[in-house]
């Protein structure tokens, strides 16, 4: 117990720099008598730990200690590895550098696990100086300012303190307090333009910050429909709910879909594929817009 509470002081100080022996009894719930005695271990057993007497006095260990690499053990070295070799799929800056050094010193092969590809099948690259561009200003708390083409067609201009980036679903996107609208939103990259980080610094501190995953759409419907077999691999894929099949081998499902150009950009996404059954007022307004794209290509 005593040798699992040094390892905690150890880890603790290392973390946060200089602390108080009142500070270590309230967190680990020892007496301050309790604590100079595992300090006195710590120091006995080559620890270069030392208090300071005086106003601004406390405990701290020399700057230059690092943990012996036999503290972890070899179920811990290779989640480090692990979690490295992800980091490093994603921020082709580092290399491999830091990967190769604690190989070395683990005496560990580094295992490729994953691999991630910011770049489309066109090797167009734009997407990938974004993300490391964002990632940087949310690390120096820089504020980002960039063209925005949102869903219902607007394009503004944003000045946005940048917390988060969120891969779900397919794409990336940004979660940042936005100067704009005086409110968290998201930010789908591929939508970012002109992105320039900017020398004016933020000072709030989004560490713990609780992401919202699911956004909300006030105006939704449900739309019944009906795919060929030939989309079937896309069906698969993106629809989640209960899928049926005829006896001709035609799928069906429900839709609930924002009602609102997502849904028309959807449905024609799947060109001569598919057919909206239900609601009537959705086929409707289909084929309008189906009979205005005929027009735009007859002769």
């Amino acid at each position: 117990m005593k040798n699992n509470r040094l390892f905690r002081i150890l880890y603790y100080i290392l973390e946060n720099g200089k602390v108080t022996a009142r500070e270590l009894s309230d967190k680990f719930e020892v007496s301050v008598r309790t604590i100079y005695r595992d300090i006195d271990s710590l120091s006995g057993a080559g620890i270069p730990i030392y208090t300071i007497q005086g106003k601004n006095g406390g405990i701290e260990i020399a700057e230059e200690f690092v943990l012996s690499k036999s503290l972890l053990t070899k179920d811990e070295k290779e989640q480090i590895m692990v979690a490295l070799h992800g980091l490093e799929n994603i921020n082709k800056l580092y290399e491999n550098e830091l990967l190769t050094k604690l190989s070395a010193l683990f005496k560990m092969k580094n295992t490729n696990w994953i691999e991630i590809d910011f770049n489309n099948w066109q090797n167009n690259k734009i997407h990938e100086k974004t993300f490391n561009e964002i990632k940087s200003a949310i690390l120096s708390k820089s504020i980002i300012s960039f063209s925005y083409f949102s869903s219902n067609k607007e394009e503004t201009s944003r000045k946005v303190k940048p917390a988060r980036l969120l891969f779900k679903g397919q794409d990336w996107y940004l979660y940042a307090f936005c100067l704009f609208r005086n409110d968290f939103r998201y930010f789908k990259l591929s939508r970012i333009k002109n992105l320039e980080v900017l020398s004016v610094k933020f000072e709030e501190n989004f560490d713990s910050l609780a992401l919202k995953k699911e956004i909300k759409y006030e105006n939704t419907v449900c739309i019944k429909v009906k795919f060929e077999r030939k989309v079937a691999f896309r069906v698969y894929d993106e629809l989640s709910g209960d899928i049926t099949e005829d006896d001709k081998g035609y799928l069906y499902a429900e839709i609930e879909i924002p009602n609102d150009y997502n849904l028309y950009n959807y449905i024609f996404s799947f060109g001569d594929g598919v057919e909206v059954l239900e609601p009537a007022e959705i086929r409707m307004q289909i084929k309008e817009m189906a009979n205005k794209i005929v027009q735009k290509y007859e002769i």
